[in-house]
């Protein structure tokens, strides 16, 4: 009885394909371990195999290495784009910021040349600014105005100069307790007392619906050259004085026009210059006009 089951196990044994899983593991690992302990003793004996092998395999790796390359390839490209693209946002930002101090520069360079004989001149107050989103464009043929996120809530006044990253834009017309209407120093409406810089003329800067304002009740003797720049004199207490508004350009009129620094089609963030009291003006005492 015995012999029958153990000759009925030997059966089953030796039925087990020899290729199965089991078997070509044992057989690949035999053969790994007598290349091994084969090189172990003749080092250079299987260098050729080596090469040869690598030979045989190596256009089939290149096929398949391929893909993989360009994935990676493609990982880089999209990883450096947004490295660029955050850099390219990062320098938008600084040149906002440089061109802001340019134009301080130049505000200081043309006070410089009219404050050198002057003593006791008082120190400008520094002016804090509400910026603002643009919401709305009313810009068309008669009226040209912007709508801004920013009211009555948000500390937003009639008459609030109002600029942009470049220079001078208009000034609040409507306020809202959420909501405020700029206008335009474009306007056919708008006036700005304005002050050219290289000569010290006052003047009056027009809007005439267009891009490019026209200089008004200037000097008969007046010499005013093309490129002059124009920033606001203060006169009459709306606009704080040597706000930047343009450069002149001679009109196909022969007048003298104001191109604007600011753009006016590009403009998405506006920044709402809070109202100061009149620095000249003193309190008088008990009694006296001025109280």
């Amino acid at each position: 009885m015995k012999r029958r089951l153990w000759s009925k196990g030997f059966a089953g044994t030796a039925s087990m394909p020899l290729w199965g899983r089991s078997g070509s593991s044992l057989i690949l690992l035999l053969i790994s371990l007598g290349l091994l302990m084969f090189s172990g003793f003749q080092p250079g004996a299987l260098s050729g195999l080596r090469t040869g092998t690598a030979d045989l395999f190596s256009p089939l790796l290149a096929t398949i290495s391929k893909p993989i390359q360009q994935a990676s390839g493609f990982v880089r490209d999209v990883t450096g784009l947004a490295e660029l693209q955050a850099e390219n946002l990062h320098l938008k930002q600084e040149n906002v910021r440089l061109r802001e101090w340019y134009q301080a520069a130049l505000l200081l360079e043309a006070e410089n040349k009219s404050l050198r004989d002057l003593m006791n001149v008082k120190v400008e107050p520094r002016h804090s600014f509400i910026t603002s989103r643009v919401i709305a464009d009313a810009g068309n043929a008669y009226v040209k105005s912007l709508l801004v996120s920013s009211g009555i809530k948000d500390g937003v006044q009639k008459g609030q100069a109002v600029l942009s990253g470049d220079g001078l834009i208009g000034r609040i017309v409507e306020t809202g307790k959420k909501s405020s209407r700029i206008l335009l120093i474009t306007d056919i409406n708008s006036r700005v007392p304005i002050l050219v810089e290289d000569s010290r003329q006052h003047a009056i800067l027009a809007g005439t619906n267009d891009n490019f304002p026209v200089l008004q009740h200037t000097q008969l003797d007046s010499e005013i050259i093309e490129g002059a720049r124009i920033v606001t004199s203060g006169h009459g207490g709306l606009f704080p004085p040597g706000l930047p508004i343009g450069r002149v350009v001679v009109g196909e009129d022969s007048k003298k026009h104001v191109k604007l620094y600011a753009d006016l089609r590009k403009t998405a963030h506006v920044r709402i210059m809070n109202k100061l009291g009149d620095p000249n003006l003193k309190r008088g005492k008990p009694g006296s006009v001025l109280n």
